[in-house]
């Protein structure tokens, strides 16, 4: 045809970029008066594009006209259907809440293969090669100057802020009566979802009153002063320096134990390898900490720990070369130093003989054995957490907008009662305690009362200790560490006095919780000791008497019953048999006695 462009098959002359190379065009005038087509649109590679161009046009030769457009149209569905799941993915990811898990439910590989830098988080992750570049910024930390690498890890979800709180209508209720269990029990705790509770962390740390700069007294060549109370690892502050220690200004320096050195734990006595240092600097964000000195515990496995937290919370267990002989007996510590979720530490040269006293080094002093850290959750070693840690910290600091928190005791409220049950039970000696507590008195300490309140307590159950790494909450912690190392090892003995003064000076407390919602997220076992004697209490016991199967039970007489065979007790009278032989018309013979013993029938 020639009055347009033919819908039919055409001459190989009219398919111009498809010519064979070395081969003449035709002269002009012998050519169908048709349009010229542009060469790019008929193959995929284009004219120019070398070997490919010629490969397009062997395929186009070879296939037909159908062939050629089912392909082209597979082609555009295929551009088209990942422009629209592109552009649909994103929609989704705007619109749902923040928190909550996006892209359709698609695995991280389906999204890194839409968009290379997506995260479930809707967040950019670094790319492997780009470690040198904008993934090693460093910023600078908030309560003191040094500089931390960012690192790797999963990112968070963005934070939200609820105007109704999905636990508000949450009725406090006490522990469910338990007849085998009389003593202290856990307590209903409503807790969020570890996504939900990501969600609802602080985007900004929490604000520090007064203090905004905290840095620590280190002495090298330090001098014994033991007239001054404390000790060497503690540097024997005086009575002076304590003092002052309570006067907060927006600059301070304190002693805060590991005087004798700029880096803890590098030969300022609770010495730890440098490798594992190296890796405690490393560690970012939260950090659950835990130790056994003197082997006196069991080594408790967290559990229901959710995987985003595991690879974003560092587990840290510290160990002396004692504890960590007896765990070698019955466990393997590998090249890792990880045993179940904890990284092993060996602390040497401890500073205390005291293995109670050297475990208020890292319950007190985290901060600073963690210096990139900002939460951390302590429990004694003789706890198991059961609870994830986000949702511990939005339980007990996000919830209540607080940095510091700490159960209370489940008995005790007044420091004068707990210092005589600790003179009760030996916790220690009784000369030492009674001089702490008269050196409060003269300082003011008075009973508990309803007068304190807010506070609720004086006493608190120190085996968990919930804190944000703020300059206020680490002059607390290094401020309480010095009544513990001047007086006796007893935490609770020197809290209060410790919390009223800075609260006395600045708009900050401590929040105490029940003892009841700690009993729900740690659960409590035995000290090994204990622990032992009830289990060789059980072994001394002789077995019980396994039951006789299928044999009747021997009737037994009462002890007056008679010897002979004839004669009946006289307490309990058998009853007497029925003879077969009866007949059927004769009366029941009826016997009497008479005095002389014998016995006469009646019919």
């Amino acid at each position: 045809m020639s009055g347009g462009p033919s819908l039919g098959l055409r001459s190989s002359g009219s398919y111009g970029s498809l010519q064979q190379p070395g081969c003449q065009s035709p002269p002009p005038s012998l050519s169908p008066p048709l349009a010229p087509r542009k060469p790019g649109k008929m193959s995929l590679g284009g004219a120019g594009a070398g070997g490919r161009a010629l490969l397009c046009a062997r395929i186009c030769k070879l296939a037909g006209r159908r062939q050629r457009m089912l392909l082209l149209l597979l082609v555009a569905v295929a551009v088209a259907f990942c422009v629209l799941f592109s552009s649909l993915v994103s929609k989704v990811n705007e619109d749902a809440p923040p928190g909550s898990d996006t892209m359709l439910g698609f695995s991280d590989h389906v999204r890194s293969f839409v968009n290379p830098v997506w995260t479930s988080s809707g967040r950019p992750v670094a790319q492997r090669d780009s470690l040198t570049g904008t993934a090693s910024r460093t910023e600078k930390q908030f309560n003191n100057g040094h500089e931390k690498v960012q690192d790797l890890l999963p990112s968070f979800p963005p934070a939200v802020v609820l105007d109704h709180h999905p636990c508000e209508n949450f009725s406090f209720s006490p522990p469910p009566m338990d007849r085998k269990r009389i003593g202290p029990r856990p307590c209903p705790v409503c807790y969020l979802p570890v996504e939900q509770a990501l969600a609802l962390r602080p985007v900004e740390p929490s604000a520090s009153p007064v203090l905004q700069s905290l840095s620590y007294l280190s002495e090298e060549n330090l001098n014994l002063k033991e007239s001054n109370g404390g000790s060497l690892f503690g540097g024997y502050p005086s009575l002076e320096e304590r003092d002052k220690s309570f006067d907060i200004k927006d600059s301070m320096t304190v002693r805060c134990g590991f005087v004798r050195g700029k880096i803890p734990g590098l030969n300022t006595g609770f010495d730890i390898d440098e490798a594992d240092l190296s890796e405690m600097q490393q560690c970012q964000r939260t950090v659950v900490a835990s130790a056994i000195f003197g082997n006196y515990d069991i080594m408790q496995q967290p559990e229901n720990i959710s995987e985003f937290s595991k690879s974003t919370v560092c587990f840290f267990m510290f160990l002396d070369e004692e504890t960590e002989a007896a765990i070698k007996n019955s466990t393997t510590i590998d090249h890792t130093k990880r045993i179940g979720l904890w990284r092993v530490v060996i602390v040497r040269n401890l500073p205390y003989s005291d293995a109670r006293r050297n475990g208020k080094v890292p319950k007190l002093l985290l901060h600073r054995l963690f210096p990139n850290v900002r939460y951390s959750i302590w429990i004694d070693g003789k706890l198991k957490l059961v609870r994830d840690p986000y949702q511990v910290l939005e339980r007990f600091l996000w919830r209540k907008n607080v940095s510091f928190a700490i159960s209370r005791h489940y008995r005790r409220f007044d420091v004068f009662e707990e210092a005589e049950a600790n003179k009760v039970g030996g916790k220690y000696d009784n000369a030492s305690i009674d001089y702490q507590i008269e050196f409060y008195k003269r300082e003011g300490l008075t009973h508990y009362s309803s007068a304190k309140l807010p506070i609720t307590s004086d006493v608190p159950e120190g085996c968990v200790i919930i804190r944000e790494h703020i300059p206020i909450t680490n002059l607390f912690t290094c401020l309480w560490f010095n009544e513990v190392d001047r007086f006796t090892s007893r935490d609770q003995l020197s809290f209060s006095t410790v919390r009223d003064k800075i609260r006395s000076r600045v708009n900050w407390t401590a929040d105490m919780f029940l003892d009841c919602e700690r009993r729900d997220f740690v659960v409590q076992a035995y000290h090994r000791e204990l622990l032992e004697q009830r289990l060789a209490a059980l072994r001394s016991q002789p077995p019980p008497h396994p039951p006789m199967l299928g044999m009747r039970p021997r009737k037994i007489l009462p002890d007056n019953a008679a010897s002979e065979p004839g004669k009946v007790s006289a307490t309990k009278k058998l009853p007497a048999r029925r003879t077969r032989d009866r007949k059927s018309s004769s009366k029941r013979a009826r016997q009497t006695k008479v005095p002389g013993g014998k016995e006469s029938v009646l019919l």
